[in-house]
């Protein structure tokens, strides 16, 4: 009977730790569900979260323009047709040989630009919605508002919420099982008295 009670405790002890994790996490762990479908589903979105890549003139690398030149026509894309107030630092340049085009992401905001390696022609401008939803997902959003290099709240966030879900997936486990093997013992040790 020992072993029940023992058990027992175990349980609600189980089920306290879920619940408060639960209860203290639930906002988060509905933006990291809510974000993680949004970025599964990106590439099927019709270009709303992630727009689409555009093809160029030429797959040729002989016969594209240089990088510098394409990166002055991406700056003054962004200036002239999306706003002069925003910064035209880079996070990246994406070239994608395969369609000949080029891709300008900036780090201080979420436009970017596709280029014709080529000709240098404007093939899009998008706003990258995907970026958004990714830095929410994984924390860094706030490292990114606060302009903090090493990501500490990215670290932070991420440590947190991954040790909470193995303790979920523990907890959640054991409440699951807990029940059943008690009534199995009890019911194992009834008919033994019997």
């Amino acid at each position: 009977m020992k072993d029940i009670k023992d058990r027992s405790r175990r349980l609600r002890f189980y089920r306290k730790i879920h619940g408060v994790l639960g209860g203290t996490l639930f906002f988060f762990f509905l933006i990291i569900a809510v974000t993680g479908l949004l970025l599964g589903w990106k590439k099927h979105s019709g270009g709303v979260l992630l727009a689409k890549s555009y093809k160029g003139v030429s797959a040729d690398p002989k016969t594209w323009l240089p990088v510098d030149s394409l990166q002055k026509i991406a700056f003054n894309t962004l200036r002239d047709s999306v706003s002069a107030e925003l910064s035209t630092e880079l996070d990246r340049i994406d070239i994608r040989p395969q369609k000949g085009m080029v891709k300008f992401v900036f780090a201080d905001h979420y436009a970017g630009i596709q280029l014709d390696c080529t000709t240098g022609q404007v093939l899009h401008i998008e706003t990258r919605r995907s970026d958004f939803i990714e830095k929410l997902h994984d924390g860094s959003y706030l490292d990114a508002l606060i302009k903090l290099d090493e990501q500490p709240f990215k670290l932070l966030y991420t440590s947190i919420m991954g040790i909470a879900l193995i303790l979920f997936s523990v907890t959640g486990f054991y409440l699951y099982y807990g029940p059943k093997r008690i009534r199995q013992e009890k019911l194992t040790r009834s008919a033994k008295l019997v």
